[in-house]
C-alpha cells in the first residue's frame, strides 16, 4: 500500500510483495549448505576470542543431520521433545536436528521452577527433554529428574554433553523424514489469562517467512553477521534473530547472556551489521566505556520492540552507532512479528508507533462490542490474518475457539487505533499483560501463586512503570481478616518456590478493600492510578539480595 494511500477505516489489506516461501526450516538450511557451504552460519559468541568456536553451513547441516538420526533412534516424528538449556550453539544444533526428525520442539526458559517446567512438559505431552546440567549458576539436572519421574510419557532426558554419543548412535543410511511446510515445527508457551500458559503451535511456513521479512524490513543484509544475546527458548532469539539470520544466508553469532563490553568486542571482531535489542540493551551499550574506543562501523541498524522506546532514545542511538531504526510487534500466536516500522520512517513514527503491517499480512481494529471495523483514530481490539497465524493452541481447543475466528482472523487481545497513514498505535491490552525486559507476564498465574497464601484473602497483580525493566511486577494483597498480616518478605519467598525471579512481585501494596466494578471485578486501572497519586503508598521491605549469575 503506497505511503501516500490515506484511510478512513482501520482495515490494512495484505500487500502482495514477493512470494511467500513454501518451505520448512530444514530445507532452508539445506539450501544455505548448497549454495553457501563454506559460509560461516554460527559463532559461539564468548569473551575469548580464541575459543570462539564456528560452523560453516555445511557443517551445521551434517552435524545437525546426524543428531537427527541419533534422535531417531529413540523418538518417532511427531513427537515433542523440550529443550531447557543456556544459549550455546548446542541450543542451535538440537533445534535444527529435531526440526530435521520431524520432531515438534517445545522450548522452556531455564529459569522455570520445576512446577512450571512439569506444567509445560506434561500439556505438550512430550516424550523427552534435551537439557544442559546448569544454566546461570542454576542446576537443572535435579529439576530434570524430579520432572521426569512424575511424568510416565517423558520417557527421555538427553543432556546437551550427549550430543557426540547421540550422534554415534544415529544410523548413517536412515533417511529423514519428509516434512510439509504446514506441519507444527514449535510449541511456543506463553502464559495466558487462564494462569498457565497455553501452547501455540507454530509452523514452519509462519516461522520463516515471518522472520525473513522482518529482518528484510530492518535492513539486515543479505549475507550479512547478525549477534544475539535474547534468549533462544523467546521468538525474539529463537525464530526473529536465528531464522532470520539463515533465511538471508547470514552468520549468527550467539552470546549466552547480554553483556554490553562483549557485545561491542564482537560487533568490531565479527563485524556485526544488525541486532535485536530491547532498549535496556541500548542504553547500556550506549553508556558502556568501550563504545568510545570500539570500531562498530559494521553495525548498519538496530531492531527493537517488545517495549516503547523513547524518541531521545532512537536519536541518541542512531547518532552515536551510526545506524538505522526499526521497530516491531507481534506475538507468539503470529508466529512472531507481524507489523514493523520502516528504517527510513522519521523518529516520531519510531518512537509512537509500532508501525505498518509487512507483506502478506491483513490488519483491522475491531470494536470490541460490534466487532465491526472501526474508524481510523478509534481504539479497538487488533486482528491480523495471513500466513503468520498458528495453528492452534495445543490441546486446548476451547482456548484455541477463542482466539482464532472461523474466516481466519486471529484476535490478539491488544488495543489499537490505526492513522489514516496505516501506522499503529498500542493503546493498551485487554489481557493485562505486563511486558519486562521484554519478557510477556501475566498476572493471573502470579495471583494464583499469592492467593494460596494461608494468610491471603484476595490479590491482584499489576505492572507499574520503570527505568530499567520498562514495567516490573506489582501486587495488591488483601490480608485475611485478623492481625496477622503476611509481610512482604515472606510473601516474596513464598512466591520464590513457586515463580521463577521475573514473575514474582517486586512492590507490595497492602489495601483493607479493593475499588469494584458493578459486577465485582477488581478495578486494576484504578489501582494503578492510586499507586501513581500516591494514595496507595507502597510497603517497605527488605528484598533478598539476588545473585545475578542465577536465573
Amino acid at each position: 500500500m503506497s505511503q501516500s494511500h490515506k484511510f478512513t477505516m482501520s482495515y490494512f489489506p495484505a500487500e502482495p510483495g514477493e512470494p511467500l516461501w513454501d518451505m520448512t526450516v530444514p530445507e532452508l538450511m539445506q539450501w544455505n549448505a548448497k549454495d553457501h557451504p563454506d559460509r560461516i552460519a554460527l559463532v559461539e559468541g564468548i569473551a575469548d576470542p580464541t575459543r570462539r568456536r564456528r560452523w560453516t553451513y555445511q557443517q551445521l547441516v551434517d552435524e545437525a543431520t546426524a543428531v537427527a538420526r541419533g534422535l531417531l533412534e529413540r523418538f518417532a516424528p511427531g513427537d515433542k521433545v523440550g529443550i531447557i538449556a543456556p544459549e550455546t550453539p548446542e541450543w542451535v544444533i538440537f533445534q535444527h536436528a529435531i526440526c530435521m526428525a520431524g520432531l515438534v520442539i517445545v522450548p522452556v526458559n531455564p529459569a522455570y521452577t520445576e512446577r512450571e517446567l512439569e506444567f509445560i512438559l506434561r500439556n505438550a505431552e512430550a516424550k523427552g527433554i534435551v537439557f544442559a546440567e546448569t544454566s546461570r549458576g542454576k542446576a537443572l539436572r535435579p529439576m530434570i529428574e524430579t520432572v521426569q519421574a512424575s511424568i510416565p510419557h517423558l520417557v527421555h532426558a538427553i543432556c546437551i554433553t550427549d550430543l557426540d554419543r547421540l550422534k554415534a548412535e544415529g544410523r548413517p543410511d536412515r533417511e529423514l523424514p519428509r516434512l510439509d511446510p504446514g506441519e507444527i515445527m514449535q510449541i511456543q508457551y506463553t502464559s495466558g489469562t487462564t494462569g498457565f500458559p497455553k501452547g501455540a503451535c507454530l509452523h514452519h511456513r509462519g516461522v520463516i517467512n515471518s522472520a525473513r521479512l522482518i529482518v528484510e524490513r530492518a535492513d539486515f543484509p543479505v549475507g550479512g553477521v547478525w549477534i544475539n544475546s535474547m534468549p533462544m527458548f523467546h521468538i525474539g532469539g529463537g525464530i526473529v534473530s536465528a531464522i532470520g539470520t539463515f533465511s538471508r544466508h547470514g552468520t549468527f553469532v550467539l552470546m549466552q547472556q547480554f553483556d554490553p563490553g562483549l557485545f561491542l568486542e564482537l560487533i568490531e571482531a565479527e563485524g556485526v551489521n544488525c541486532s535485536l535489542i530491547v532498549p535496556t540493551m541500548i542504553l547500556a551499550l550506549l553508556n558502556h566505556p568501550d563504545m568510545k574506543t570500539r570500531d562498530v562501523s559494521s553495525f548498519r541498524s538496530i531492531l527493537s520492540g517488545a517495549a516503547a522506546v523513547p524518541a531521545a532514545l532512537v536519536h541518541r542511538a542512531k547518532k552515536e552507532f551510526g545506524v538505522d531504526f526499526a521497530i516491531m510487534f507481534g506475538q507468539t500466536e503470529s508466529n512472531g512479528p507481524f507489523i514493523e516500522t520502516l528504517t527510513t520512517d522519521p523518529v516520531e513514527l519510531q518512537s509512537e508507533t509500532i508501525g505498518r503491517p509487512v507483506p502478506h499480512v491483513e490488519v483491522k481494529i475491531v470494536d470490541l462490542e460490534t466487532l465491526e471495523t472501526v474508524p481510523v483514530g478509534t481504539v479497538g481490539e487488533l486482528w491480523m490474518r495471513g500466513f503468520g497465524t498458528m495453528k492452534g493452541y495445543y490441546g486446548q481447543p476451547e482456548a484455541t475457539a477463542a482466539a482464532l475466528t472461523p474466516d481466519g482472523w486471529l484476535r490478539t487481545g491488544d488495543l489499537c487505533t490505526m492513522d489514516e497513514n496505516g501506522y499503529m498505535r498500542i493503546a493498551g491490552r485487554l489481557k493485562e499483560m505486563i511486558i519486562r525486559g521484554g519478557m510477556n507476564l501475566y498476572p493471573k498465574e502470579i495471583e494464583e501463586v499469592i492467593f494460596d497464601h494461608p494468610q491471603v484473602s484476595q490479590v491482584a497483580v499489576l505492572g507499574l512503570p520503570d527505568d530499567t525493566w520498562g514495567e516490573i511486577v506489582a501486587a495488591v494483597v488483601l490480608p485475611c481478616a485478623g492481625d496477622d498480616c503476611p509481610s512482604a518478605e515472606e510473601l516474596y519467598a513464598y512466591c520464590r518456590k513457586n515463580l521463577s525471579p521475573q514473575k514474582t512481585p517486586e512492590k507490595w501494596f497492602f489495601v483493607q478493600s479493593y475499588p469494584m466494578t458493578a459486577t465485582g471485578k477488581i478495578q486494576k486501572n484504578v489501582l494503578a492510578d492510586m499507586i501513581r497519586v500516591g494514595e496507595l503508598a507502597e510497603t517497605a521491605w527488605a528484598r533478598p539480595v539476588r545473585n545475578s549469575v542465577i536465573a
